[in-house]
């Protein structure tokens, strides 16, 4: 953690839902006018669409059916954790981009899946903006949930995760069905020791829960409305945040455990506005404070 250069990290699995919490951040950071450097998981994947490929297909031919994007065979979790230490002390760090689709790629005159060279980020950032799959990992030689001030985990009940990859993967990406479920399959071993593990290091959890029925998604023809959803949020450490006015704000809401709201789904983007805009606006005041302090010591 970083007094004058915070970290603020989104956690969660492909289609998971991270895209859509950025954008709710990047609308608060606006209004507050904080300059932030962001910074997608996918950029600290170890391969490139093609050599993941060949590497799954390697994979496969020795018998290993686990090989995957969550694990740490395919990750570079080192580099996570020294862009998040060396941003900690010194406000910049070295980045590179991930290019999803020929949109993204075109301005770099690079083919799609693969990476922009490694570059330092700008120094005058105000703080970091880590959204992506590893943000809170920690394993027996990595500590990327440590180095974070806020972490936070996107996390849907698992038949609506699967059901929201199997539509973005086969309606935008052009997979089939039987391709997305194998990608399904060879990850559930990484997602049980890689995924799951970093929602017990985050600070705040938010899970969306439908209540209509989906207990078959390979089957599930749309993606369930926020609507037709309830969100659970969890805080770690329940001290300092004012309960009553959250449910006052948040219609049809209630406390279901001590440190537990559950609300409409529909109001996703409103609770993170209210309960993560007085958590940036201490960040920043806290980084103003250090910067004056360290300013008064060098004179």
């Amino acid at each position: 953690m970083s007094r004058q250069h915070p970290i603020v990290s989104v956690t969660g699995s492909s289609g998971a839902g991270t895209t859509s919490v950025m954008r709710t951040f990047q609308q608060i950071f606006r209004r507050e006018d904080i300059n932030v450097a962001y910074v997608e998981g996918d950029s600290f994947h170890r391969y490139d669409r093609a050599e993941m490929k060949s590497e799954i297909a390697e994979a496969h031919a020795r018998g290993d059916h686990a090989f995957s994007h969550f694990g740490p065979e395919a990750n570079l979790f080192p580099e996570i954790e020294e862009l998040f230490q060396t941003y900690g002390e010194t406000g910049t760090g070295k980045v590179r981009k991930y290019l999803h689709d020929e949109q993204e790629a075109q301005p770099y005159g690079q083919q799609p899946g693969t990476f922009t060279p490694w570059e330092d980020l700008p120094a005058d950032s105000d703080m970091l903006f880590y959204e992506g799959l590893h943000g809170a990992v920690v394993t027996e030689t990595v500590n990327v949930a440590r180095h974070a001030d806020l972490r936070i985990g996107v996390v849907p009940v698992i038949n609506l995760e699967w059901i929201q990859k199997l539509h973005r993967d086969k309606v935008i990406r052009g997979y089939t069905s039987e391709a997305v479920t194998d990608t399904i399959l060879r990850r559930m071993p990484d997602y049980v020791n890689y995924i799951c593990p970093q929602f017990s290091n985050t600070d705040v959890n938010f899970q969306r829960v439908p209540v209509v029925d989906t207990s078959n998604p390979f089957i599930a023809r749309t993606i369930p409305l926020a609507d037709e959803s309830m969100l659970v949020i969890r805080f770690r450490d329940p001290h300092g945040i004012d309960f009553p006015y959250l449910l006052s704000m948040l219609h049809d809401s209630f406390m279901s455990r001590p440190n537990t709201i559950v609300c409409p789904g529909g109001k996703m983007d409103l609770a993170m506005q209210l309960i993560f805009t007085p958590m940036i606006l201490r960040l920043a005041e806290r980084r103003k404070a250090e910067l004056r302090n360290a300013d008064l010591i060098t004179r």
